[in-house]
């Protein structure tokens, strides 16, 4: 892979005219201490051979980058034979027509100790300086976009058709169209012009994001757009108030999905464009004040009647965006958990996301109600692979009290602690759970009232 590397570094040096090794390594030679701070290990190679080490890896990915921009917008030029430029992009085409191969280096790339981003903005920016007048280049931003962007569809399930309804399934969540209705243009050039927008360009916008490097990258991908408010953490003035704040755990939620469902909480997709983050008890605040006005029962035997009127209105509902799970989910979520864990401990998004999963998943049980609900498309094969995935994410994770979730637990603890939910929820496993039983358990009602009036009305004549 060196010499392939080495290839690519020379046919780049070929077609940026005028540009040589060595001044490509006097564009990061000033920042060679930091460039070296960034790693836990000290590398024992002398100054050269260090930043060759860093050029060679660097203009591999702003290569790699450019040719999948260029492959994905269609743009990418025949190769003319037997040319050092033809070998050099024959690699990385070989490498990015492998789906093994493009994977395993996004996953190389996503790890904390890799390229620092600022070591590849440095390159980039001194590179298009000297370009041909009248080309756009695209921003090194947007080159990242377009090759992690993966990632960001990685977690959708594959659209589903149904009756001529396209369910546009979720990420950028559930959208249903009618038969009428025009179908969406170029869905891929959307999502990423929705990526690029999340990082303002202009340095003094207060909003103005600066990546670390690649995994920080992917962070921004995942995190809501508009995230509920935070508890303010506790100000230390003493070591009292040290110790109060140690103390005061993540309290999460105390029941699982199933129980949940069991107090009569209905687990659906959001109907409308949602962030994956973005978890939400629906408000109903009828059935807060007058909770026998909960008629879950009813729907559940009498599915006919379902709409999304009715069930806002007879139900209430956690809202949760369906994610996709399949091979690359623990390794994605294991980076962007320590990422956090190292650089974010105050906004711990992704970490409180998986614990409030894992709160909700423990068996297998669980995992079977949220795939039934669509909020899980499972590609594991097993509910107690994802079950497992889950419990492992979720082990040994230390969030702040603050987190992200942390009303939205209380609201959800505080569901389930009603006894009259708890009631209407068995009522509806036991006596509705379908049209059947619903049916019988009817007709049984019937048949006791009759019973006891003509028992009543045989004792009153007795007695007369």
């Amino acid at each position: 892979m060196d010499i392939q590397k080495f290839l690519i570094l020379k046919n780049f040096c070929n077609r940026i005219i005028g540009k040589s090794i060595d001044e490509l390594k006097g564009v990061i030679r000033p920042k060679e201490m930091e460039i070296r701070s960034c790693y836990s290990e000290t590398f024992l190679l002398s100054s050269e051979g260090f930043l060759n080490m860093i050029l060679l890896d660097a203009i591999f990915i702003l290569e790699l980058f450019r040719r999948k921009s260029e492959k994905d917008s269609g743009s990418s030029k025949p190769h003319e034979e037997d040319s050092e430029n033809s070998k050099a992009h024959y690699q990385i085409d070989y490498i990015l027509s492998r789906p093994c191969m493009e994977f395993s280096i996004r996953h190389d790339l996503l790890l904390l100790e890799n390229q620092p981003f600022f070591v590849l903005e440095e390159l980039y920016g001194h590179l298009c300086q000297h370009v041909e007048p009248n080309t756009e280049e695209k921003t090194l931003l947007e080159l990242s976009c377009g090759f992690f962007g993966d990632l960001y569809d990685g977690v959708k399930p594959e659209p589903k058709k149904c009756f001529n309804y396209d369910l546009v399934g979720y990420f950028r969540p559930t959208q249903i169209l009618s038969p009428s209705s025009p179908e969406p243009k170029n869905d891929a050039v959307n999502d990423f012009k929705d990526l690029v927008n999340r990082f303002p360009q202009d340095r003094s916008s207060p909003n103005f994001i600066e990546v670390k490097h690649f995994t920080d990258l992917v962070r921004y991908f995942f995190l809501p757009q508009n995230p509920s408010p935070r508890s303010e953490p506790i100000e230390v003035k003493h070591f009292t108030d040290l110790l109060r704040s140690l103390l005061r755990p993540y309290d999460g939620i105390k029941y699982t999905a199933t129980k949940l469902d069991e107090a009569g909480l209905k687990f659906t997709r959001p109907d409308s464009e949602r962030d994956l983050l973005d978890i939400k008890l629906r408000p109903n605040h009828c059935l807060e004040r007058f909770q026998c006005f909960n008629l879950s029962w009813l729907l559940s035997c009498l599915p006919f009647l379902k709409s999304d009127c009715l069930v806002r209105r007879v139900q209430r509902c956690l809202e949760v965006p369906p994610l996709c799970v399949d091979d690359n989910t623990e390794g994605l979520f294991r980076n962007l958990m320590a990422l956090e864990q190292c650089h974010y401990p105050n906004e711990t998004y992704i970490c409180d996301y998986i614990v409030l999963l894992d709160d909700l998943i423990t068996t297998e049980s669980d995992v079977m109600l949220l795939v039934e609900n669509e909020i899980i498309d499972n590609n594991l094969g097993s509910s107690a692979a994802v079950t497992k995935l889950f419990n492992k994410l979720g082990l040994e994770i230390g969030l702040p009290g603050n987190s992200l979730y942390g009303n939205l637990c209380d609201s959800l603890n505080e569901y389930s602690k009603s006894n009259w939910n708890r009631l209407v929820g068995t009522l509806t496993k036991v006596y509705f759970s379908d049209f059947f039983k619903g049916t019988a358990t009817v007709a049984g009602i019937i048949v006791l009232v009759l019973t006891l009036w003509n028992f009543c009305r045989v004792l009153s004549k007795v007695w007369v």
